[in-house]
């Protein structure tokens, strides 16, 4: 029997040392691969990533959390564009829309709750409902009284502007003329949607317990060293699930994983939950009383093509844009496009009387 447990200990360290090879194998491999990448031109290597920013204001929310709020552009604009980032992000993610958007009106960056250098909350208060709250809030201060808005959300910050919609439906076709939906769903969103299928029942339930296992205490402290130490698959994993082009600028993968990984573990925890928990159908008649265009990228892999298809179908008057190539953070990816669209749905808001749903 000794005999034997020695054998088959033995067996088991060749094992394990051949794991261990192989995966330092693939770490080597995938090391080699960046280096490569990273050799590359990269046309954005000298562009000023998060390094653009306007007149700072503070906006209180219902329960007291500050939000850290930007303003570019003259009290006086004829439109008011407030845009609303998604999970995990900050405002810094809406770099080009800032950059080349300026002659478009006045423009409103925010951080949601917990996000980039707004302030810190309730746990109980993580849910898309109170984000919609939250936007009222930053809406009521950056725009009083007759001022036009366009609101602009991405992911997260789209389900913040349905939110918006269904608490406060007076504010649409008088107040706010126009929305854009960029890489979002009213309903079934699954932060597991990138995983290989066999696997998301598996993870799906399994997170939340484990994210807020993790949040807390001493554990979210190991969590975080790790995380800030980011690294190659740190850089691998942002660029499979955010991006659809494999040759995207190194530089936008860097930028877009520092913005990621700034954001607490236990806001990525608690609005995991929120996702997962989403369904704003009730607002998409409401919406449809003003121009709506939703952008999609066509490799989206987080909110798929179908989703935004089915929500621009759901919206009445609804346009759809689809971006070739691009995923979900299309934004940073081809901004142009992007930006296009939202100019385009600016002169659609501008020249609109009598939107689908409301009489002139």
């Amino acid at each position: 029997m000794a005999n034997w447990r020695r054998i088959t200990g033995l067996a088991g360290l060749a094992v394990g040392a051949a794991v261990a090879v192989g995966a330092g194998a693939v770490l080597a491999a995938e090391r080699v691969a960046i280096g490569r990448i990273r050799l590359q031109p990269d046309p954005e290597a000298d562009e000023p990533l998060g390094q653009l920013h306007g007149q700072d204001l503070t906006v209180l929310a219902d329960d007291g959390v500050p939000l850290h709020t930007e303003i570019d552009g003259p009290d006086d604009a004829p439109v008011t564009i407030i845009f609303c980032h998604g999970y995990g992000l900050s405002q810094d993610v809406w770099h080009y829309q800032r950059r080349d958007l300026a002659p478009a009106g006045r423009l409103v960056f925010w951080d949601q709750r917990g996000h980039g250098r707004s302030g810190s909350y309730d746990p109980s208060r993580a849910t898309i409902g109170q984000l919609g709250a939250d936007l009222y809030a930053v809406l009521m201060a950056v725009a009083p009284r007759e001022t036009p808005v366009v609101l602009v959300g991405h992911s997260m910050g789209g389900m913040t502007i349905m939110a918006l919609a269904r608490q406060h439906p007076e504010l649409f076709g008088a107040k706010v003329r126009g929305a854009a939906l960029i890489s979002t769903a009213a309903w079934a969103v699954d932060p597991t949607a990138w995983l290989p299928g066999p696997l998301r029942p598996i993870v799906r339930p399994a997170a939340p317990p484990v994210l807020r296992g993790a949040s807390r205490g001493r554990p979210a402290a190991f969590v975080e060293r790790g995380r800030q130490a980011g690294g190659d698959l740190a850089f691998l994993a942002a660029r499979y699930i955010a991006f659809g082009d494999a040759a995207v600028s190194p530089a936008l993968v860097d930028f877009l994983e520092r913005i990621v990984r700034a954001t607490p573990v236990a806001v990525v925890a608690d609005f995991y939950a929120a996702l997962l928990d989403h369904d704003e159908r009730a607002a998409l008649d409401i919406l449809g009383r003003v121009p709506v265009t939703v952008i999609t990228g066509e490799r989206d892999r987080l909110v798929s093509l179908s989703q935004a298809e089915e929500l621009a179908a759901a919206i009445p008057g609804a346009e759809l844009v689809r971006v070739p190539g691009a995923g979900h953070v299309v934004l940073l990816e081809r901004p142009e496009a992007v930006n296009a669209a939202i100019a385009a749905l600016l002169a659609r808001s501008a020249e609109d009387t009598a939107p689908p749903g409301r009489s002139a």
